[in-house]
């Protein structure tokens, strides 16, 4: 399962259950007339739904219902399909794959149906539910999940064409700018900063490896009974890059205002059971056999910048009204917060 949303004026059409189980009969167990779809909630981007076919239980990702030729690299739930497919066995838990359609004829756009997952999602990184030694046990597990995705040999996954390896942070850079200035509504002085800075101080290469790009506690399914990553969903960033931009991006949580995205930012982690920023960083590390990291805040400030492009695509298709989620519009306004976060580290590193 996944637990991405719908809703949105642009992604609220919900698949039509007789045409998929006309479709899908044969090819799934279970499945020998119309289904049930529901809707299910939280993400900004591909929609995902659960069917019900008597007792057995699915989970359909989409492309959204209308979609705009803003982000050309967006909603490839293809890609999804084939790392899901890839990463089955692994050690990374994802949920098994079933068949995947690209004939929008069926239910208007490409969809690939997987196994439903059923466990908690947190979207709350103080995890107040839990016990300090469960949270301290979530977050190491986190963790382990990441440290594993990384340490994959993608070429014997049959990856080795999933992206390019090598120089990812400046094709990365370009890349956003590129899509940012797509979708830009209102000058943010800090992001045209960024945009031009940040080509200019690219760290050395760290390597190459299969990342999630999107890996965050609310894209977790964490078991009901237990402080344990059960699945990791929504690949749709996924692709060969660098490890520690994914792991940067994993940590910017620490930065985040409780505010703003739900951040740990002055938060007594200690308290609470959470290690610090430094301690989870280390960890992975050691997990991962590597030195302490150097250029640690450049790659924190790529990230801010990247999400800042991100935040704006969803502005720019909740103006539109082609947003996957009701609250696409508040989600977006973040783009000022998030370039400036990106900035004042710049400015720190002497921009």
């Amino acid at each position: 399962m996944t637990k991405t949303a719908t809703g949105g004026a642009g992604a609220t059409r919900v698949p039509d259950g007789a045409r998929l189980g006309a479709y899908l009969r044969g090819r799934l167990a279970g499945v020998d007339g119309p289904l049930e779809v529901v809707p299910l909630g939280g993400g900004q981007s591909n929609p995902t739904y659960l069917l019900r076919a008597g007792e057995h239980r699915y989970a359909l990702r989409t492309k959204p219902a209308r979609s705009v030729d803003l982000l050309p690299s967006a909603h490839q739930i293809e890609r999804e399909y084939r790392v899901l497919g890839a990463l089955a066995g692994t050690g990374v838990p994802v949920p098994a794959i079933h068949c995947l359609c690209t004939d929008e004829e069926v239910v208007g756009r490409a969809f690939f149906v997987m196994d439903f997952v059923a466990g908690r999602v947190w979207t709350d990184p103080r995890l107040e539910a839990l016990s300090a030694p469960e949270r301290g046990r979530l977050f190491d597990d986190m963790n382990r999940v990441l440290a594993t995705l990384h340490t994959l040999d993608y070429q014997a996954l049959g990856l080795a064409d999933f992206g390019k390896p090598g120089e990812y942070l400046a094709r990365q850079i370009a890349r956003w700018s590129r899509q940012y200035r797509a979708s830009e509504t209102t000058p943010v002085p800090a992001m045209d900063r960024l945009i031009e800075w940040l080509p200019t101080r690219l760290p050395p290469d760290d390597g190459t490896c299969l990342v999630h790009g999107d890996f965050r506690l609310d894209n977790l399914m964490i078991a009901a009974d237990e402080p344990r990553v059960i699945a990791v969903l929504d690949w749709e960033l996924a692709t060969l890059g660098s490890p520690l931009a994914d792991l940067a991006y994993h940590c910017c949580v620490y930065r985040f205002p409780v505010g703003l995205y739900r951040g740990l930012a002055g938060v007594d982690c200690a308290a609470l059971g959470i290690p610090a920023e430094s301690d989870y960083v280390a960890a992975y590390c050691r997990r991962t056999a590597r030195a302490p990291i150097e250029h640690w805040d450049y790659y924190l400030a790529y990230n801010f910048f990247r999400m800042a492009a991100i935040v704006q695509g969803i502005r720019k298709r909740a103006e539109l009204g082609t947003a996957a989620s009701v609250n696409a519009m508040e989600f977006g306004s973040g783009v000022l917060q998030l370039a400036t976060m990106g900035w004042e580290l710049a400015r720190r590193l002497g921009a």
